[in-house]
């Protein structure tokens, strides 16, 4: 009821004052005070020294270089190395502008769990600084992003930079990544995840834009958790999208060379249409990489995943499974964790995918951990991380 009071007189009636035993408070504030020190971690200061070899895409390989070769000497003398992305997403800048225990959880992930990259979900509205929480523009939140890339970049990991929105691009998707591009230009531990999850739209207007009309999905999909009332009706009445290639030129116009990685339809799990005459194009930069996320009620990973793995790199950017299921999906429809879990584990160890599982957070589900003190959940963070270790799950039978 008093959410946000900015003046006003509040009458309480009837009130007591009782004497408690003051030990359990005091332990109780020393515990949490003990808690927040070990969950805060000190930005620092970029190591450049330490930080990872630019990435360049290859055929179906995402590969790096020496610093000193270009890529012709690279080609001739075989600098090129193919890299194996692995590892977390490091979620909440998304839904808080200034995050739950991001540099913590990014620290674990690479230092703890063994992961070479942490996916670092983001929304343009906090980079602008435009929430009615935010007055310095989106400085804090912006340094924050800038904080967890120097962390992970100074123990020689990557960091993809996903601009955390749903359905279709829009003109200030265009502004974000014009803005976000030129802040992180060539950076060498730097990714672009252009746009979560496309979904309800033709291939035709994911690649090239167009009229997006009003949406159709069930009222409790997940997106909606992420949307204010004004951003669900703006989108029920339809807009104009400028579609995902200008995305990619919206990037290589700040002449970053950074790779991009370009979501699929079906909330980002279908690629069937990059093999189908709507592959993006490449305006001069270190190339496209393309993403599905894959959770246990995606049927069809043949036809709409791996028919593109001989030709480009494949990205899964959310990946995971709950003991839970999922209230906007059929139960039915959901396969266990159990069987499901190392049967993708060993689908992306077959064909090498890159993949960063979802999520490094304690209540956003499919939950990797079991709360702050990072223990794995035994359905999925457990056999995440043997992953991450290098323990091998064996694929018996495509869904």
């Amino acid at each position: 009821a008093l959410l946000q009071v900015e003046r006003g007189t509040f009458d309480l009636d009837d009130s007591a004052l009782k004497p408690v035993d003051a030990v359990p408070l005091v332990a109780a504030t020393k515990a949490a005070a003990e808690e927040l020190k070990l969950a805060t971690v000190v930005p620092e200061a970029p190591q450049r020294a330490k930080w990872p070899p630019e990435l360049h895409v290859v055929g179906n390989q995402i590969v790096w270089r020496s610093r000193s070769a270009t890529p012709r000497v690279a080609e001739q003398l075989g600098h090129d190395k193919p890299v194996w992305l692995q590892g977390v997403n490091v979620v909440s800048l998304e839904w808080s502008a200034g995050g739950e225990r991001v540099l913590k959880s990014a620290l674990v992930a690479i230092e703890d769990w063994k992961a070479n990259a942490i996916r670092l979900p983001v929304k343009e509205e906090y980079w602008f600084g435009k929430t009615a929480g935010q007055k310095d523009g989106g400085a804090a939140y912006r340094q924050l992003i800038e904080n967890v890339i120097t962390l992970v970049a100074n123990r020689g990991a990557y960091v993809v930079l996903d601009l955390h929105r749903f359905r279709a691009p829009k003109d200030e998707h265009v502004a974000f990544w014009k803005d976000a591009a030129k802040t992180h230009k060539n950076h060498p531990a730097v990714l672009f995840d252009l746009f979560n999850e496309p979904h309800g739209i033709s291939w035709e207007v994911w690649r090239n834009g167009g009229f997006v009309a009003e949406k159709t999905q069930p009222a409790n999909a997940d997106e909606n958790a992420f949307l204010t009332p004004e951003e669900k009706a703006n989108a029920a009445k339809g807009f104009q999208s400028p579609g995902m290639q200008r995305l990619v030129e919206a990037v290589r116009e700040t002449g970053a060379r950074n790779i991009v990685i370009a979501g699929g339809l079906d909330w980002a799990y279908d690629l069937s249409g990059i093999a189908n005459g709507f592959a993006l194009t490449e305006p001069g930069g270190n190339g496209i990489v393309y993403s599905t996320h894959i959770y246990p009620w995606k049927r069809d990973w043949a036809g709409k995943v791996l028919l593109i793995a001989d030709k480009h790199p494949i990205f899964v950017g959310e990946v995971g499974a709950d003991i839970k299921k999922m209230s906007f999906i059929p139960a039915e429809a959901q396969e266990d964790a159990a069987t499901w879990v190392p049967e993708m584990l060993g689908l992306i160890q077959q064909h090498k995918l890159h993949w960063t599982g979802f999520s490094f957070h304690p209540k956003a589900s499919p939950v990797m951990i079991t709360g702050w003190d990072y223990a794995p959940t035994p359905f999925w963070g457990q056999p995440a991380k043997d992953a991450l270790s290098g323990k091998r799950f064996e694929l018996k039978r495509l869904r």
